[in-house]
């Protein structure tokens, strides 16, 4: 097959390549896909994911790929007209608008609309507008009372798209009864929020600083209403909301003038708490989005399921992409999880859900009842699941929703029953699908509320006439009409299609739950939950993809690690063939202490040795017992016979051969009138060497296990996942000897321990090639101590790396321990129980014969020893000879030259003489002086110093003889 070459990404675009790195990004293999990505708000127009084909081009390749910017949606709606959209799909630039009016309605603006490269409409948006009027009332006559509001279009949650007509249609109707406000008439100016507080700023600051004034203010999702609702109290307005669930907005000293027909969204968890309990789960997670409401209603659950005795295990939150949040979900093993987060989120989510497989008969989510009844079918770009994969992904989750239309047929207020509302709301969408409308669930409640919004300004008429003022008297400074208002709302009770119309103390609708299952991607009623009385009406009907409700967790079962009974067995084999050895060696050493070889090898120190040999390797058995072969309650004595054992074997074993090679380098490194002194061996000495290192061991171990004793931990592994049930976990155990400051007690015993076994590999080093009769197998100790030096600096660093694993760990230490044993008990004792045995010095009765032949041999050995040190001081004075003649050849080369100068001054006395002046000698003067003729040995020395004595007595001035002995 061919492979791919790399394509060209679209402009202010780029290209996501998955699963693969920077250096592999040259050439793509068949079947591989790309994915575009677009800088900032822009979004891909055209195929945003291409496959490598089998010829080696990209899929689509026809159509073109561009990143562009989006232009409002707000513009493609048009209260009381139609909109076209040319072509289908985004506005992005290209795009045009065409507006028009339904029958009995003019259009005001611009009937056409682009959108242009900078994501904008070329012109204002439109709107609608009819002079039709029922004659039963005189428009001439009537006052207008305005009401400021904001419906999100578009956005998080769209709800604007059936809430605005169902408070048009409440309008109208309030509009044409005489018997409410029967001389004013209510009109609504609407702005798109797009669920925005950014996009809500402006508008509310065009609703407020834009003649006409408004008597009230209705904004729609929690966001916005939290920043209206906040600021309406310095405007002394009433805020009125249809779509806010935030429980933040239940806080009269935050929001004094705030009221809403939609439930406060900790409605939701009394019912949620009473799901949990009823289905026995003791344990949730959560997941939201970071915005206040679902902040707020979070922590409110926190605090019930707390009081409830649930636990909420892991709690996750997103801004605008949920896949980590989601990953970290599935990593931590959730299971009941809450999800708290806007329809379009929503999508996000369970695309994500989908691929990290967190659905099925293992898992439960719980979501708001408020999203459109096809939320996971709808098209979203933002998402590259299928539909399919999204119907997979949400089957089977639970909704908690605020009962928003009423279940019985009365007529209220409006004088229709819910179903006569949702008739008439159906007719006004346009034959709108409602499954895809969005706030269709909500209609009722913003119909309500505008009901609600009539009927307390129609109260407010009377009081107000007898403090002689009028609706339209109001204005942004008039505190008396706002407090009317606000007293005709807070005591408001009437039949709505919602339900019955009433509000708390902090001017939240108090309502019934409706608890709803997708059961074959559509939502069945499983039951009502009224948390004012506690009571749950249960249908029965719910369904589960495995035999009934998932547990809550997965179920751990902890299991122990235990070291490895053949590697145990085997291991012990050797440490008691290693005890064998060391009891065979000590009574050897025993029996033949009399012998005068095993005497000059100091025995005691020896049978120390091998005492502590066996002692360490006794160590060897606890440490391979665990809880396999004892019960928990005897693990800390366990603990404890593995460090006595190990540091009284080290102390016994290596502080003899320590104290051994200490002697001999303090004896024979020292000056020769300290080595006379220290020559006489005093064994009460060593043996008191040996008892500090033990005392300075046991005081520490005291004092280690007084103040902090060992006592048994458990070390937990990572989870592992049986391969034959994929709802149990296995949870590796595995026990340690440990103590609360277990790492400072072993810096300092490793420490210490460390510091001797340097000092030993350096006093062996020093002293390897001293011969001495007192210890004579010095040598074979200082071979023992570089073995155990390196082997306990290996093993020590190794072992605490290794204490996760069990066997790799044990088998590591005691083999360290047995290796060392093993040496040291050959170096000391093999050599001397094979010269015993070779030259028959072991038997008792020859001891007298061996006493007078060791006799002899160290008389023998002690005259060498002399004559070497008569060779070196003879060696000495040879060198001192030899420079003395080389000084005196100096003298007389320097003498012949003095004269040689003399004998010109004096010619007189030169002619009286024989003999010429070139020719004059010395009379010591002799060939034999010559330095080429001077031999090198001592004996030959002798005439130079005769004939430096005649040179003295004969030719010296008095005054040159200093000079000549210099």
């Amino acid at each position: 097959y061919k492979r791919c070459a790399i394509i060209r990404p679209p402009r202010d675009g780029g290209i996501r390549y998955r699963g693969l790195t920077q250096e592999q990004v040259k050439i793509l293999p068949v079947d591989y896909e790309i994915e575009y990505i677009c800088r900032g708000s822009r979004i891909i127009v055209g195929p945003k994911v291409r496959k490598c084909l089998h010829n080696g081009t990209w899929t689509d390749m026809n159509q073109i790929s561009r990143c562009l910017l989006v232009c409002p949606r707000s513009w493609m709606s048009l209260e009381n007209g139609r909109v076209a959209l040319l072509p289908p799909g985004q506005p992005v630039e290209g795009t045009v608008l065409h507006y028009n009016c339904h029958a009995g309605f003019l259009l005001e603006g611009f009937n056409i609309s682009h959108c242009t490269k900078l994501g904008k409409w070329d012109s204002p948006k439109p709107f609608c507008f009819c002079e039709y009027r029922k004659p039963d009332r005189n428009p001439d006559r009537l006052k207008k009372l305005y009401i400021g509001a904001l419906f999100p279009m578009s956005g998080g949650w769209p709800g604007g798209q059936a809430c605005l007509p169902a408070a048009q249609m409440a309008l109208d109707l309030v509009n044409n009864r005489t018997d409410i406000l029967p001389d004013y008439e209510l009109e609504l100016i609407h702005y798109d929020s797009m669920c925005d507080p950014g996009e809500a700023t402006k508008l509310l600051y065009d609703l407020l600083y834009t003649e006409p004034i408004k008597i009230v203010l209705m904004p729609g999702c929690s966001s916005v209403s939290t920043l209206v609702a906040e600021a309406a109290r310095m405007w002394n307005l009433i805020v009125f909301s249809y779509g806010s669930s935030s429980p933040a907005l239940s806080n009269r000293q935050r929001f004094p003038t705030f009221f809403r027909t939609h439930p406060s969204a900790t409605l939701h968890n009394p019912t949620r708490v009473r799901l949990f309990q009823k289905w026995g789960w003791t344990k949730i997670a959560t997941i939201q989005q970071t915005t206040e409401v679902f902040t707020s209603t979070l922590d409110d659950l926190e605090e019930r399921v707390k009081e409830a005795g649930i636990e909420i295990s892991v709690r996750q939150s997103f801004l605008t992409d949920p896949a980590v949040a989601v990953k970290n979900l599935k990593r931590q093993d959730a299971r009941i999880i809450v999800g708290l987060f806007y329809e379009t989120e929503a999508r996000k989510v369970f695309c994500e859900v989908f691929k990290e497989k967190l659905y099925g008969k293992k898992y439960v989510w719980f979501l708001i009842g408020w999203y459109a009844d096809n939320w996971f079918k709808i098209k979203d770009p933002a998402i590259n699941c299928t539909v399919e994969n999204m119907t997979e992904a949400v089957e089977g989750h639970v909704t908690t929703e605020i009962v928003m239309l009423n279940p019985e047929t009365v007529r209220g207020a409006s004088n229709l029953t819910s179903q006569e509302f949702l008739a008439q709301l159906m007719s006004r969408l346009g034959g709108k699908n409602p499954e895809e409308t969005g706030g269709f669930q909500e209609a009722p409640l913003a119909y309500d509320a505008v009901w609600a919004l009539a009927l307390a300004l129609n109260r407010t008429v009377a009081p107000l006439r007898a403090k002689g003022w009028a609706l339209e008297d109001f204005n942004y400074n008039n505190k008396e009409i706002t407090a009317e208002i606000y007293r005709a709302l807070n005591t408001s009770s009437f039949e709505g299609v919602s339900g019955h119309v009433v509000f708390d103390a902090q001017g939240s609708r108090m309502a019934w739950t409706l608890i709803e299952q997708l059961q074959g991607g559509s939502y069945k009623k499983i039951g009502y939950y009224d948390s004012t009385k506690g009571n749950l009406s249960w249908y029965g009907n719910d369904k589960w993809i495995g035999l009934g409700p998932p547990a809550d967790q997965t179920k751990v079962i902890e299991e122990f690690r235990y070291l490895s009974q053949k590697l145990f067995v085997s291991v012990s084999v050797f440490a008691g063939l290693g005890i064998l050895l060391g009891i065979v060696c000590l009574s050897f050493n025993i029996y033949n202490s009399s012998v005068r070889y095993i005497q000059n090898s100091q025995p005691y120190l020896n049978n120390m040795t091998a005492v502590g040999c066996v002692l360490a390797l006794a160590a060897v058995f606890p440490l391979g017992i665990d809880g396999l072969h004892i019960q928990r309650s005897q693990f800390p004595v366990v603990c404890q016979f593995r460090l006595w054992l190990l540091g009284l074997g080290f102390s016994l074993a290596y502080g003899s051969m320590f104290t051994k090679i200490w002697w001999v380098h303090t004896v024979f490194t020292k000056k020769d009138e300290k080595k006379e002194k220290r020559k006489h061996l005093e064994p009460w000495k060593l043996y008191a060497t040996v008892a500090v290192l033990l005392a300075i061991d046991v005081l520490s171990l005291l004092i280690w296990q007084i103040m902090d004793p060992l006592h048994i931990t458990v070390e937990k592994f990572t989870k592992e996942a049986p391969k034959e049930d994929l709802d149990v976990l296995i949870q590796p155990l595995l026990e340690h000897c440990s103590s609360e400051k277990m790492n400072t007690w072993l810096g300092v015993v490793y420490g210490y321990k460390g510091l001797l076994l340097l000092l030993g590999i350096f006093l062996a080093y020093e002293t390897k090639s001293i011969s001495t009769e007192k210890i004579n197998d010095h040598r074979a100790v200082g071979m023992a101590i570089y073995n155990v030096a390196v082997l306990c600096m290996i093993t020590a660093p190794v072992t605490m790396i290794l204490s996760s694993q069990q066997d790799a760990s044990f088998a590591f230490a005691s083999l360290a321990i047995i290796f060392s044993v093993y040496i040291t008990l050959v170096v000391l004792f093999v050599p001397k129980i094979r010269r015993l045995i070779t030259r028959g010095e072991w038997q008792s009765e020859q001891q007298d014969t061996l006493k007078t032949g060791s006799s002899t041999n160290n008389n023998d050995e002690e005259k060498s020893r002399q004559l070497e040190r008569e060779n070196r001081e003879l060696q000495k004075i040879i060198q001192e000879k030899e420079e003395r003649v080389t000084e005196l050849r100096n003298q007389l080369a320097q003498r012949q030259a003095l004269r040689s100068r003399r004998r010109p001054s004096v010619p007189n006395q030169n002619q009286n003489h024989s003999v010429p002046s070139s020719h004059a000698e010395p009379p010591s003067y002799s060939p034999a002086t010559d330095k080429q003729s001077l031999p090198p040995s001592f004996s030959n020395s002798s005439d130079l110093y005769q004939g430096e004595g005649k040179l003295s007595r004969n030719n010296c001035h008095n005054s040159r003889l200093p000079l000549l002995y210099k």
